[in-house]
């Protein structure tokens, strides 16, 4: 019996999926629990719409990503932070300084979570940052941290 599954069930497939079950285990398990529909003409144009959405979603966030990261190539943002001696920082610089540092000088929307800076900033000096935008792109960023 061809269904069209609603959830992710395991060991069968993910949501959206067009599998094969056999009729017993569809009729007693995944049709009266709502995991899955059966695979009529109507469900079957549905779903083919609803997947060329999702293909269309998809690549307009890839699209905006690969514009995000085209604009945030090649700058340097500065970070000012009071210093003791030696250049060292009181404290360190975070992902979240970081992001927040990208959002002022660039306008550019950026979430702290996808910025990483590996170990924390504790010297004054240049590094580089590396935002994830995307599982297929991200984006090199010179962070600069100065003293006040």
């Amino acid at each position: 019996m061809k269904l069209i599954l609603l959830e992710d069930v395991k060991s069968v497939g993910k949501k959206g999926d067009l599998i094969n079950a056999s009729e017993g285990y569809a009729k007693n398990f995944l049709l009266p629990k709502k995991l899955a529909v059966e695979a009529t003409k109507s469900n079957l144009n549905d779903y083919e719409l609803k997947q060329k959405a999702d293909a269309k979603r998809r690549q307009e966030e890839l699209e905006k990503a690969q514009e995000i990261a085209a604009a945030l190539k090649d700058k340097v943002v500065t970070i000012k932070v009071k210093t003791g001696g030696n250049g060292k920082l009181f404290g360190s610089v975070t992902n979240k300084e970081v992001a927040d540092a990208i959002v002022e000088q660039t306008k550019l929307e950026i979430d702290k979570k996808k910025v990483s800076i590996g170990d924390p900033i504790k010297m004054v000096g240049e590094r580089t940052a590396v935002v994830k935008l995307h599982p297929k792109v991200s984006a090199e960023v010179t962070i600069k941290i100065e003293e006040v």
